[in-house]
C-alpha cells in the first residue's frame, strides 16, 4: 500500500469499548475511521422511545458522536445532561431528546444521523449496524430463554445456567452502509465490552459476518475484555472470548487477538471481585492458542487507578504499531 494513502479502519462494537477505541485513533489523520454499532438496546429511556415512537435505539449512537467530534469535550457534558425528577421528562437525557426530534423532523435514521454527524463535526462516519427493529435474546444451557437485552443484563445471576447461544427476533438485514464500510476496510476492529449483550449482537445481522469473510485484504483485529462480567462470562479466560467470537463469527477469520498482560495490583483486583464479581482476563495456558489461525499480541493496554479500563494512549500506539507491520 502506498504510504500516502489512509487507512480505512472500520470498528464493531458497542458502548464504551468502542468508545474508547475510537477516542485512541479519532485525532490520527492517517485513518479513515467508519464506526459500526448495534443497535440491540433496550434499556431504560432508550426502551421507552423505542416502543413509543418505534425509532431505533437513539442511545447507541450516542458515544460514537461524542467520541468521532471534534468538539467532543462540550458534546460529551451536552448530551450527559438528564433532566430531573421534577419535570415531565424525568429520566431522559438531553440526546435521546434531540434525537428522537430529529428523527420525527427528518423522517429517517439515515438522514438524522448524517445531519447530527453534520451539527457536531464528527471525523468519520457513524453507521447503525442495522436499520431494522429487532430485540436480543439468548438461551440458557438450561434452555431457559431470557428476552431483550435489559433482562439479559438483569435477570442472570449466580444461580444462572451459562448463556447457550444468542440470537436476534426478528432476523434482521445488514445497513448497506456498514457492509460497504467492511469491504472498503483495510482493518476491521471488533471491540472488547460485554460480549454477548454488545459484541455479539452486530455479528447476528445478516450480512455482517459474510461482508467481513468476503474482505480477504482487511486484517481482522479482536480487543479482549479487561475483566470478566458477572454471570455472561463468568471465570471466562482470554481462550473463552475469543472462542464466542469465532462462534459468531467463523473460525479462521481473525487475524489478531489484543490480550492486556500488564498486572493488575492485588488491591484494585481484589475490589473487583468482591464488590462486581470480575476478575482480570489474562492468557493464563499459551498452549491452548497453539495451531490457532490468528495470532495472540500480548500488549500492556492498562489504565489502572482505582477503576481498571484501557489507556487510549495504550491502545492507539497497538493499532499503529500493528498497521505498520502489517499493512503499511
Amino acid at each position: 500500500m502506498n504510504t500516502k494513502e489512509k487507512i480505512n479502519i472500520t470498528t464493531i462494537g458497542w458502548w464504551k469499548g468502542s468508545y474508547w477505541i475510537l477516542s485512541s485513533i479519532r485525532d490520527n489523520d492517517d485513518y479513515n475511521i467508519s464506526a459500526i454499532i448495534s443497535m440491540s438496546d433496550s434499556g431504560w429511556s432508550t426502551g421507552v422511545l423505542r416502543d413509543e415512537f418505534w425509532v431505533l435505539p437513539p442511545w447507541d449512537v450516542r458515544r460514537w458522536v461524542m467520541a468521532l467530534s471534534k468538539e467532543h469535550e462540550i458534546v460529551k457534558q451536552l448530551f450527559d445532561y438528564r433532566y430531573d425528577k421534577e419535570c415531565s421528562v424525568w429520566g431522559h437525557n438531553l440526546w435521546n431528546l434531540l434525537i428522537t426530534a430529529m428523527a420525527d423532523i427528518t423522517g429517517s435514521f439515515d438522514k438524522w444521523l448524517k445531519q447530527i454527524s453534520k451539527m457536531f463535526r464528527v471525523k468519520g462516519r457513524v453507521i447503525p449496524v442495522t436499520l431494522e427493529l429487532s430485540h436480543l435474546n439468548v438461551e440458557l444451557e438450561d434452555k431457559t430463554i431470557v428476552e431483550s437485552e435489559t433482562n439479559i443484563d438483569l435477570k442472570l445471576d449466580e444461580n444462572s445456567s451459562p448463556i447457550k447461544k444468542a440470537y436476534l427476533t426478528p432476523e434482521v438485514n445488514a445497513n448497506n452502509k456498514a457492509v460497504k464500510a467492511l469491504d472498503k476496510s483495510d482493518v476491521i476492529i471488533i471491540s472488547f465490552w460485554d460480549i454477548y449483550t454488545s459484541i455479539v449482537p452486530n455479528l447476528l445481522v445478516k450480512g455482517i459476518k459474510e461482508a467481513i469473510k468476503a474482505n480477504k485484504k482487511a486484517k481482522v483485529v479482536y480487543f479482549c475484555n479487561l475483566m470478566t462480567k458477572p454471570w455472561e462470562t463468568t471465570n471466562f479466560e482470554a481462550i473463552d472470548f475469543v472462542n464466542v467470537i469465532e462462534k459468531y463469527l467463523w473460525e479462521g477469520i481473525i487475524d489478531f487477538v489484543i490480550v492486556n498482560n500488564w498486572y493488575i495490583s492485588e488491591r484494585v483486583a481484589e475490589k473487583y471481585k468482591s464488590l462486581e464479581k470480575k476478575s482480570p482476563v489474562k492468557v493464563k495456558n499459551h498452549e491452548l492458542f497453539k495451531n490457532k489461525s490468528y495470532k495472540v499480541m500480548e500488549a500492556d493496554l492498562l489504565h489502572e487507578h482505582d477503576c481498571v479500563r484501557h489507556s487510549y494512549d495504550k491502545i492507539s500506539k497497538v493499532i499503529d504499531k500493528l498497521i505498520r507491520k502489517t499493512v503499511r
